[in-house]
Protein backbone atom coordinates (compact mmCIF):
# COMPACT_ATOMS: atom_id res chain seq x y z
CA UNK A 1 0.00 0.00 0.00
CA UNK A 2 1.37 3.10 -1.17
CA UNK A 3 0.39 6.90 0.75
CA UNK A 4 2.23 9.77 -0.61
CA UNK A 5 0.78 12.16 1.75
CA UNK A 6 2.34 10.28 4.94
CA UNK A 7 5.72 10.90 6.03
CA UNK A 8 6.64 7.60 8.80
CA UNK A 9 8.91 8.57 11.78
CA UNK A 10 10.78 5.60 13.31
CA UNK A 11 14.41 5.37 15.36
CA UNK A 12 16.13 3.07 17.46
CA UNK A 13 15.05 3.00 21.00
CA UNK A 14 13.72 5.72 23.14
CA UNK A 15 14.16 8.96 23.04
CA UNK A 16 15.75 8.60 19.43
CA UNK A 17 14.00 11.41 18.69
CA UNK A 18 10.71 10.45 16.78
CA UNK A 19 8.48 12.88 18.56
CA UNK A 20 10.84 15.77 18.40
CA UNK A 21 11.10 15.47 14.82
CA UNK A 22 7.55 15.31 14.16
CA UNK A 23 6.81 18.15 16.14
CA UNK A 24 9.54 20.29 14.35
CA UNK A 25 7.94 19.46 11.10
CA UNK A 26 4.80 20.33 12.46
CA UNK A 27 5.67 23.49 13.89
CA UNK A 28 7.75 24.91 10.82
CA UNK A 29 4.28 23.66 8.64
CA UNK A 30 1.45 25.10 10.25
CA UNK A 31 -0.22 25.82 6.75
CA UNK A 32 -0.03 22.27 6.01
CA UNK A 33 -2.68 21.49 8.67
CA UNK A 34 -0.59 18.20 9.27
CA UNK A 35 -3.20 15.45 11.19
CA UNK A 36 -0.69 13.13 13.39
CA UNK A 37 -0.95 9.72 14.43
CA UNK A 38 1.65 7.57 17.14
CA UNK A 39 1.24 4.03 16.64
CA UNK A 40 2.77 1.80 19.49
CA UNK A 41 2.77 -2.02 20.75
CA UNK A 42 2.09 -1.09 24.00
CA UNK A 43 -0.59 -1.13 25.77
CA UNK A 44 -0.33 1.37 28.69
CA UNK A 45 -2.94 2.87 30.83
CA UNK A 46 -5.35 5.92 29.26
CA UNK A 47 -4.02 9.29 30.33
CA UNK A 48 -5.98 12.59 30.66
CA UNK A 49 -7.48 14.14 27.22
CA UNK A 50 -7.24 10.78 25.17
CA UNK A 51 -10.80 9.88 23.88
CA UNK A 52 -11.63 6.56 22.77
CA UNK A 53 -13.27 6.46 19.71
CA UNK A 54 -13.16 3.07 18.12
CA UNK A 55 -11.90 -0.29 19.72
CA UNK A 56 -11.46 -3.72 18.27
CA UNK A 57 -9.76 -7.17 18.98
CA UNK A 58 -6.29 -6.05 19.61
CA UNK A 59 -6.48 -2.75 19.34
CA UNK A 60 -7.76 1.04 20.79
CA UNK A 61 -8.37 4.52 18.86
CA UNK A 62 -7.68 7.44 20.55
CA UNK A 63 -8.35 11.42 19.64
CA UNK A 64 -5.69 13.32 21.44
CA UNK A 65 -6.94 16.75 23.49
CA UNK A 66 -5.07 17.23 26.07
CA UNK A 67 -1.91 19.56 24.28
CA UNK A 68 -0.66 20.95 28.01
CA UNK A 69 0.89 17.35 29.38
CA UNK A 70 4.11 16.12 28.08
CA UNK A 71 2.74 12.97 26.35
CA UNK A 72 3.78 12.23 22.91
CA UNK A 73 0.16 12.71 21.43
CA UNK A 74 -0.06 16.04 23.72
CA UNK A 75 3.13 17.44 22.49
CA UNK A 76 2.03 17.07 18.90
CA UNK A 77 -1.22 18.58 19.47
CA UNK A 78 0.56 21.60 20.80
CA UNK A 79 2.82 21.58 17.85
CA UNK A 80 0.15 22.68 15.86
CA UNK A 81 -0.92 19.22 14.60
CA UNK A 82 -4.93 19.96 13.16
CA UNK A 83 -5.43 16.46 14.47
CA UNK A 84 -3.58 13.79 16.70
CA UNK A 85 -4.43 10.25 17.04
CA UNK A 86 -2.60 7.77 19.43
CA UNK A 87 -3.16 3.98 18.63
CA UNK A 88 -3.01 0.74 20.98
CA UNK A 89 -2.04 -1.98 18.87
CA UNK A 90 -0.91 -5.50 18.97
CA UNK A 91 1.56 -6.55 16.05
CA UNK A 92 -0.95 -8.40 14.22
CA UNK A 93 -3.56 -5.01 14.07
CA UNK A 94 -1.24 -2.70 13.12
CA UNK A 95 -2.98 -2.47 9.98
CA UNK A 96 -6.81 -2.78 10.93
CA UNK A 97 -5.80 0.47 13.44
CA UNK A 98 -4.23 2.40 10.60
CA UNK A 99 -7.25 2.04 7.95
CA UNK A 100 -9.42 3.36 10.88
CA UNK A 101 -7.50 5.82 11.39
CA UNK A 102 -7.20 6.75 8.04
CA UNK A 103 -10.59 6.71 7.17
CA UNK A 104 -11.26 9.66 9.57
CA UNK A 105 -8.62 11.60 7.62
CA UNK A 106 -9.77 13.97 4.87
CA UNK A 107 -8.30 12.52 1.81
CA UNK A 108 -4.92 14.33 0.84
CA UNK A 109 -4.11 15.96 4.28
CA UNK A 110 -0.71 15.50 5.39
CA UNK A 111 -0.20 13.13 7.61
CA UNK A 112 3.00 12.38 10.16
CA UNK A 113 2.95 8.71 12.01
CA UNK A 114 5.34 7.94 14.61
CA UNK A 115 5.33 4.46 14.16
CA UNK A 116 8.53 1.86 13.46
CA UNK A 117 5.42 -1.09 12.73
CA UNK A 118 3.73 0.64 10.37
CA UNK A 119 6.88 0.81 7.58
CA UNK A 120 6.90 -3.19 7.13
CA UNK A 121 3.05 -2.53 5.83
CA UNK A 122 3.18 0.81 4.09
CA UNK A 123 5.15 2.47 1.49
CA UNK A 124 4.81 6.26 2.74
CA UNK A 125 5.84 9.00 0.31
CA UNK A 126 8.61 9.79 2.86
CA UNK A 127 10.32 7.98 5.62
CA UNK A 128 12.76 8.99 8.73
CA UNK A 129 14.96 6.93 11.07
CA UNK A 130 16.20 8.89 14.29
CA UNK A 131 19.00 8.37 16.40
CA UNK A 132 20.88 9.34 19.60
CA UNK A 133 24.17 9.42 20.83
CA UNK A 134 23.20 10.35 23.78
CA UNK A 135 20.81 7.83 24.86
CA UNK A 136 20.51 3.76 25.51
CA UNK A 137 18.90 2.74 22.15
CA UNK A 138 17.85 -0.82 21.99
CA UNK A 139 15.58 -1.58 19.40
CA UNK A 140 16.81 -3.66 16.77
CA UNK A 141 15.33 -1.85 13.46
CA UNK A 142 17.99 -3.51 10.85
CA UNK A 143 14.74 -4.77 8.48
CA UNK A 144 13.82 -1.03 8.45
CA UNK A 145 17.30 0.14 7.38
CA UNK A 146 17.10 -1.65 4.39
CA UNK A 147 13.87 0.50 3.05
CA UNK A 148 14.98 3.45 1.18
CA UNK A 149 14.90 6.57 3.90
CA UNK A 150 17.08 9.32 5.45
CA UNK A 151 18.59 8.73 9.08
CA UNK A 152 19.44 11.82 11.58
CA UNK A 153 20.68 11.65 14.74
CA UNK A 154 18.36 13.44 17.75
CA UNK A 155 21.80 15.99 18.07
CA UNK A 156 21.75 17.29 14.83
CA UNK A 157 18.12 18.29 14.52
CA UNK A 158 18.62 20.41 17.39
CA UNK A 159 21.87 21.88 15.68
CA UNK A 160 20.00 23.19 12.60
CA UNK A 161 16.87 25.12 11.70
CA UNK A 162 15.97 22.94 8.22
CA UNK A 163 13.98 20.44 7.72
CA UNK A 164 14.77 17.46 6.04
CA UNK A 165 11.40 17.26 3.94
CA UNK A 166 8.92 19.08 2.20
CA UNK A 167 5.46 18.46 0.97
CA UNK A 168 4.85 19.10 -2.39
CA UNK A 169 1.43 18.12 -5.05
CA UNK A 170 0.42 15.82 -2.47
CA UNK A 171 3.58 14.01 -1.27
CA UNK A 172 6.39 14.08 1.19
CA UNK A 173 9.71 14.04 -0.17
CA UNK A 174 13.14 13.69 1.44
CA UNK A 175 15.12 16.83 0.89
CA UNK A 176 19.28 16.35 -0.05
Amino acid sequence: MTINNLLIISGTGNKSGKTSMACRIIEYLPELKITAIKITPHFHETTDGLIAINEGDGYSIYSETNSKSNKDTSRMLSAGAEKVYFAKVWDNTIMTAFKKIIEMIPEGTPIICESPGLRSFVEPGAFIIMTSDKYYNKKNIKHLQALPHLMIKLEELTDTTTLPVVFKDGKWEIIS
